[in-house]
């Protein structure tokens, strides 16, 4: 087993991950930037390395910095965590040729997975049903309206190689798509550096829904369920919940099998979640995302495996630690994404935390590196906390959110608590009726 792991990202994910390693008896080293000195990771770890300034580009992406770290500690692996590098086939090519392990998938099958034309492609070969859309890239509106004429409008326009919902524009007619292709292939380019786009059909009111998949690499795979991420702004995720309340046996069945099936095939390696929309009883994949998600949690609740270590024993070659017979997937859990934002507005909100209290009790969790007195900076994603709550049934994880919510104080900055207490006592929600289109419709009444 590995002696001593870095930590490549911050915030919440570097301290569960720290956590993990800690509980196998591994030492841990953060890096941070300047702004991030005083961060929970960078107290807790065994050892820490300031990589640079608190831009991202000059710190948590910086290749180099990271590499040299880990070479100067000792190091025997990284792991990326997610976002910043998590899905950079390059990193994890240089962390193997620099003689460390990479805690993930290949280079190969994050590549392959990181563009999205080339990722439905592979799905369709892996069998994998796929939302109807061009065969590839489209160069310019006049490919893009050749495209559109035999998918049939409305259609979506999206980046190959990003996501968040950057690169993305819907176009009802020719007219829009003429405005839309342009405008998501710059915000593409300026992102992701990449602006190719692809056109797909848009779905009127679909469910985003994901799949949980741990595999060895050595023909083991199993899937922890799947999660219902529908309730989204802007396409970020906002709150998620598993099982899904939208699907019965069968379906749930269908695309549990499906799932593992194709990481079977491929031979996958690591943590890995297959997204879906899933609209009137079909579901139809959009990407795979080759790391870990922010929601993993709650797919740890309900199962009791603990997905980073599981990741951290498949990096060191270990078999998978389950059989999918033996996985036992129990009750309802919730993630509520806790952002330092007006709940209202959604404007950051950085600064101090004057005061801090986590809820507790049965079935109650939080994910956060935030304690008082510790200051929010403002270069960063604003997920400062997840508030995650396991019950028995729906209902009573529900009822216990709501106790969990009222209990969860965060003092001196603003964030998105009051917006999940308006969430959890939406009647569509508590009826589960909603679709990734339902939040933005909730939030313009008043």
């Amino acid at each position: 087993m590995f002696e001593k792991v870095l930590i490549a990202n911050r915030g919440e994910i570097a301290l569960r991950i720290h956590r993990a390693c800690r509980e196998m008896g591994i030492r841990t080293v953060a890096v941070h930037s300047t702004a991030d000195d005083n961060a929970m990771h960078v107290r807790l770890a065994d050892e820490s390395v300031c990589i640079g300034p608190p831009p991202a580009r000059d710190s948590y992406l910086n290749i180099p910095a990271i590499l040299s770290a880990a070479a100067i500690t000792g190091a025997d692996a990284i792991h990326p965590g997610l976002g910043f590098l998590a899905e950079s086939a390059d990193f994890a090519a240089m962390v193997e040729e620099h003689g460390f392990t990479f805690i993930g998938p290949s280079a190969e099958h994050i590549r392959l997975m990181g563009d999205k034309v080339t990722a439905k492609r592979a799905a369709v070969a892996l069998g994998i049903p796929v939302v109807p859309g061009s065969a590839g890239g489209v160069a310019d509106a006049a490919a893009a309206a050749e495209a559109a004429a035999q998918i049939g409008y409305p259609v979506l326009v999206k980046a190959a190689g990003g996501g968040g919902g950057r690169g993305m524009r819907v176009a009802r007619n020719l007219e829009e798509l003429e405005i839309a292709v342009p405008q998501a292939q710059g915000e593409a380019k300026a992102f992701f550096g990449n602006g190719e786009v692809y056109l797909e059909r848009y779905l009127g009111k679909p469910r985003h829904i994901e799949v949980q998949i741990l595999a060895d690499g050595q023909g083991g795979v199993i899937h922890l369920g799947e999660r219902d991420c529908s309730l989204q702004r802007k396409h970020q995720k906002i709150l998620e919940e598993t099982p899904s309340p939208a699907l019965n046996v069968a379906e749930r069945q269908q695309l549990l099998t499906t799932a593992t099936d194709a990481m079977r095939k491929l031979g996958y390696k690591s943590a890995g979640t297959i997204e879906f929309l899933y609209q009137d009883g079909a579901f139809f994949f959009i990407e795979m995302n080759t790391r870990l998600q922010v929601e993993h949690p709650i797919s740890e609740m309900v199962s009791g495996i603990d997905i980073v270590r599981e990741q951290i024993r498949i990096a060191d070659g270990a078999p998978l630690g389950y059989r999918q017979e033996e996985v036992r997937l129990a009750g309802h859990a919730i993630e509520c994404r806790i952002n330092a934002e007006n709940p209202e507005t959604f404007a950051p909100s950085p600064g101090c935390v004057s005061s801090y209290h986590v809820p507790g009790g049965l079935g109650v969790r939080v994910d956060s590196a935030l304690y008082q007195g510790y200051t929010v900076p403002p270069q960063y994603d604003s997920l400062v906390a997840k508030l995650v709550v396991h019950g028995t049934s729906r209902n009573e994880c529900l009822m216990r959110l709501r106790r969990a919510l009222e209990e969860y104080v965060i003092g001196g900055i603003e964030t998105t608590i009051p917006l999940h207490q308006r969430l959890v006592a939406a009647a569509d929600f508590i009826n589960g009726d909603y679709d990734i289109h339902w939040l933005e419709r909730f939030l313009t009444r008043r």
